[in-house]
């Protein structure tokens, strides 16, 4: 079938135009997620202090841990390892390197959503600190000190973002089931050795913990969902985020 050049012309107009829409819709998911998560976090700080069940779990588990971990010199030396092996710059570096992959593959939209999306998981974190101002963990002999303030923890929220960006990214390019259930479990465990090791070593309290998990969960659905909505007005096959945010582009890391 014949096209005319100027039905050409215009094809790529209309998919330049519906390129560039990508970026806002991902700023408004952004904006969505910043949204959600500060009532989110104010609201769980709120029950912290109000509610003593919660404080007393929270002051509980923080002590219990911390009159374990602090006479064994071996567990203090293996969780200060992990602190700097999941250090938040260690996933935004990882999720940079997975941005300069998929722009090398091509794969531009993905390489916005990942780039964007980890971007706003750091600036929310930051953010949120500063805005409920909460103290950290205070111990006649601390096992380990750290900078700041303490709610959400932003070891949790980084590595949790990040792990969801690499796994929405990578999901439909792995083969088979298992291979995905594997990568989810894999995940899994690396955003919960990341928040066990700070509240283990008693430079966060449970709460900051699941509030970063929270928030890293809100954005990233928020910044899926808005990419989401792009594929089908971009006229793409609807699909279950959760599957991967962008199956065609992924392929490309094959």
């Amino acid at each position: 079938m014949c096209v005319s050049h100027v039905d050409l012309g215009h094809n790529c107009d209309v998919s330049s135009l519906r390129s560039l829409r990508l970026r806002p819709r991902l700023g408004l998911g952004v904006l969505a997620g910043f949204l959600v998560a500060i009532p989110l976090t104010l609201l769980a700080l709120s029950v912290r202090a109000g509610w003593d069940p919660v404080g007393d779990v929270d002051r509980g588990v923080a002590d219990g841990l911390h009159g374990v971990v602090a006479h064994e010199s071996w567990a203090v030396a293996a969780l200060k390892v992990i602190a700097i092996a999941f250090h938040p710059w260690v996933f935004r570096s990882a999720v940079l390197v997975l941005v300069l992959v998929l722009l090398s593959r091509r794969a531009y939209r993905l390489a916005w959503w990942a780039a964007i999306t980890m971007t706003a998981g750091s600036v929310l974190g930051f953010v949120l600190k500063l805005v409920v101002a909460r103290a950290r963990p205070s111990f006649d002999t601390p096992t380990a000190t750290a900078p700041g303030f303490s709610f959400p923890s932003g070891h949790a929220l980084n590595s949790a973002v990040a792990v969801l960006v690499f796994l929405l990214v990578i999901l439909p390019s792995l083969p088979g089931t298992s291979a995905r259930v594997a990568a989810w479990v894999v995940g899994g465990l690396i955003v919960f050795i990341t928040g066990f090791d700070r509240v283990a070593l008693g430079v966060h309290y449970v709460t900051d913990v699941l509030a970063g998990w929270l928030v890293a969960a809100a954005l990233v659905a928020a910044t899926a969902a808005a990419f989401e909505t792009w594929r089908r007005d971009a006229g793409r096959r609807p699909h279950d985020p959760i599957e991967g945010v962008d199956p065609a582009e992924a392929g490309r890391l094959r």
